[in-house]
């Protein structure tokens, strides 16, 4: 399950925007479930040493979802924002806002997901209010922290579709 296309893609294509890329062997179905549904969100958002203490999710457009998240050391993390478009299992847009976010403004977060032979390509790009807020970020181990929940993901995604004959 590990290879060259199981790896993170991190760049910036403008001053204001970081697209991540990552291919996961799973139906685009599931991949889009585990974005959207609290059950699964659960089972691996977030870094190693991290993990979802409250996962509120109205996935609506309009609606708004709500992340807590606690780590290391008694560390906390919130995260909010309100689902802008949704489009399943392609489509999924919304805002996000930390309660103690160190750059300014709201991020537009867009994820893609695109099925090929079974397996499925998930493309984020977060477009951040100004650029100083992009390259604080950029700054930060954010690629390392993605591409460990993301190989969190990974894992639920292989076990779900051995256990579960690829159903959400």
């Amino acid at each position: 399950m590990t290879g060259l296309d199981d790896a993170l893609v991190v760049h910036a294509p403008s001053d204001r925007e970081i697209v991540l890329s990552r291919l996961f062997d799973a139906p685009v179905d599931l991949v889009f479930a585990a974005f959207t549904q609290p059950e699964l969100l659960v089972r691996w958002y977030g870094a190693r040493g991290w993990r979802l203490a409250e996962c509120d999710v109205d996935l609506r457009v309009g609606g708004r979802w709500r992340f807590m998240s606690l780590g290391p050391a008694g560390a906390r993390m919130v995260q909010a924002g309100v689902y802008r478009q949704i489009e399943p299992p392609h489509r999924l847009v919304y805002t996000e806002l930390f309660d103690d976010q160190s750059y300014p403004g709201e991020t537009l977060v867009g994820h893609e997901f695109t099925e090929l032979a079974g397996r499925t390509t998930v493309t984020t790009t977060l477009l951040y209010a100004t650029a100083e807020g992009r390259d604080i970020v950029l700054r930060y181990p954010m690629a390392r922290g993605v591409g460990q929940s993301y190989l969190r993901l990974a894992e639920l995604l292989h076990l779900t579709t051995t256990t579960r004959g690829e159903q959400p």
